[in-house]
C-alpha cells in the first residue's frame, strides 16, 4: 500500500508525510487515562496541545490489554494513545506508527520523557511490511484512525493492519458517528471481521474488531 496516497488533495495536513508548516513546538501538562504527562506537540500534527474528544472517548471505554501484550497504535500523532498503551502494558511491547515524520518524532520523544523504555515508533507502511515478513502478530490495536483521508484510503489502511492481528487479537477503533462509524462497521463485517459496537458517547462510536476465528472459538 502506498501511504503517500493518504494526502491526495490535501496540502500539509496531519497525514502529510513531511509537514511543511512551522512546527511551533509546545510542551503541555495533560492527563491521559488518569495519569499526568508533560508532552510536546507541534503544528502539522493531529490535534496539537490537547487530547481530542474521540481519543478521550476511546481511552475512557477501552479495556486494559494483558500486561505482556504486543500493542500497536495506528496513527499515533504526538502519542496520547501510545502513552496510554505503554502504561497499560508494562511488560509488553508497544509500537506507535504514523506516516507523518513530525508525529513519529514527537511520539518517540514523549514516550522517552515519560520513562517508557518498551515503546518504539516506526513509519507505518514499513513496519506493517516488517510484521508481515516476520510473521509476528499483534495482540491489540488501539486507534483513532484518520477518517478524513477518505473512505478508500481508510479502507486500505484497515485492510493493511487488521490482517496482522493474532487469531485472538482485537482492534479498538473510535470513529465519529457523523464521519461514517456505522457504515465503516458494516464494511468491516462485509470483509469478514467480527465487529462489536462497544460504546457510544459524545458523538463517537467505539468499535471492537476481531477475527471471525475468535468468534467461532468462543
Amino acid at each position: 500500500m502506498d501511504t503517500s496516497g493518504y494526502s491526495y488533495g490535501v496540502n500539509d495536513h496531519y497525514f502529510s508525510a513531511i509537514p511543511q508548516s512551522d512546527d511551533h513546538e509546545r510542551t503541555t501538562m495533560l492527563t491521559i487515562r488518569g495519569r499526568e504527562y508533560a508532552v510536546t506537540s507541534a503544528g502539522g500534527v493531529f490535534c496539537p496541545g490537547r487530547v481530542d474528544l474521540g481519543t478521550q472517548v476511546l481511552l475512557k471505554h477501552v479495556p486494559d490489554p494483558a500486561p505482556e501484550s504486543f500493542c500497536v497504535d495506528v496513527g499515533c500523532g504526538w502519542g496520547p494513545i501510545t502513552l496510554a498503551l505503554a502504561h497499560s502494558c508494562p511488560d509488553g511491547e508497544v509500537v506507535g506508527v504514523d506516516v507523518n515524520e513530525r508525529s513519529m518524532d514527537l511520539t518517540a520523544r514523549n514516550a522517552k520523557q515519560a520513562g517508557f523504555e518498551h515503546v518504539s515508533v516506526h513509519q507505518a507502511e514499513s513496519f506493517a511490511q516488517h510484521l508481515a515478513d516476520s510473521g509476528q502478530k499483534i495482540d491489540v490495536i488501539w486507534s483513532n484512525p484518520p477518517v478524513r483521508i477518505g473512505k478508500q484510503a481508510l479502507h486500505a489502511l484497515l485492510a493493511l493492519w487488521l490482517p496482522l492481528l493474532a487469531d485472538d487479537g482485537e482492534a479498538w477503533l473510535v470513529v465519529g458517528k457523523n464521519l461514517g462509524a456505522d457504515s465503516l462497521a458494516s464494511w468491516l463485517r462485509m470483509q469478514g471481521w467480527n465487529v462489536e459496537k462497544a460504546h457510544s458517547a459524545k458523538g463517537y462510536r467505539v468499535l471492537c474488531v476481531r477475527p471471525q476465528l475468535a468468534k467461532a472459538a468462543a
